[in-house]
């Protein structure tokens, strides 16, 4: 687990939850992994009554499982919550896309190429997988914000908790390219102000590349599937 620098402030408990939730979403804290309420009191420092708290919350949000007698794990990755979020962020990404493509402010476009630039950059680095996630996540952020939807992709992002660790994880396997060359067509057809072919980019960034992440995910034995 890494342990973040503590932000001016910011009391222990909302600390220890920012920890906790910022490496299981990267997989520092892989899906299956036990945790032990003595050891995260120490480590982060703070005592065991704010880390039940921490754990609770994050048990809301689908990212942590009690079992009883047996202990606290971190979640598998949930088909049926990666499948809504699927749904979700397919059917919104590709009509702000449209809309991206009647037009945006020069600063969002200028925003988009220095995030690909960013990307390109990082791409070929070793163990550069979280800080290529992070720039994904940021590109699709800016063509929200850019159509004036940032309040749905914090929608989005609340929904995808599991769908995004998935995604993690074939950036993990070092498949970089194909989703800059997706996040290039993007570009390409807002600058052009064309809506041609926005369905078949969609398709492709999205829900075909979830087929890939899906195998990955089994393949480690990290997801689960309703009974």
């Amino acid at each position: 687990m890494i342990l973040y620098e503590k932000k001016d402030k910011e009391n222990g408990k909302d600390y220890a939850y920012r920890v906790l939730k910022g490496n299981i979403m990267t997989l520092n804290l892989k899906p299956g992994e036990l945790l032990s309420e003595a050891d995260l009191s120490e480590k982060l420092g703070i005592s065991r009554t704010p880390i039940r708290e921490v754990l609770m919350r994050l048990k809301n949000e689908h990212l942590i499982e009690v079992k009883p007698q047996t202990g606290t794990y971190i979640s598998l990755i949930d088909a049926n919550m990666v499948e809504q979020a699927l749904f979700m962020r397919y059917t919104l990404e590709r009509e702000v896309l449209k809309e991206a493509c009647n037009g945006v402010s020069d600063e969002i476009i200028m925003e988009l190429e220095k995030n690909l630039f960013a990307q390109k950059l990082i791409a070929d680095k070793n163990d550069s997988a979280v800080e290529f996630h992070e720039l994904d996540q940021e590109f699709h952020e800016l063509l929200f914000k850019g159509t004036n939807k940032g309040d749905i992709w914090n929608s989005i992002l609340n929904m995808s908790t599991h769908y995004n660790r998935m995604r993690l994880l074939i950036e993990l396997k070092n498949d970089k390219k194909k989703n800059m060359r997706d996040h290039e067509m993007y570009l390409k057809l807002i600058k052009n102000k064309s809506s041609e072919g926005i369905d078949e980019i969609i398709t492709s960034h999205i829900k075909k590349s979830t087929q890939d992440w899906l195998v990955i995910a089994e393949e480690n034995d990290l997801i689960k599937y309703l009974k």
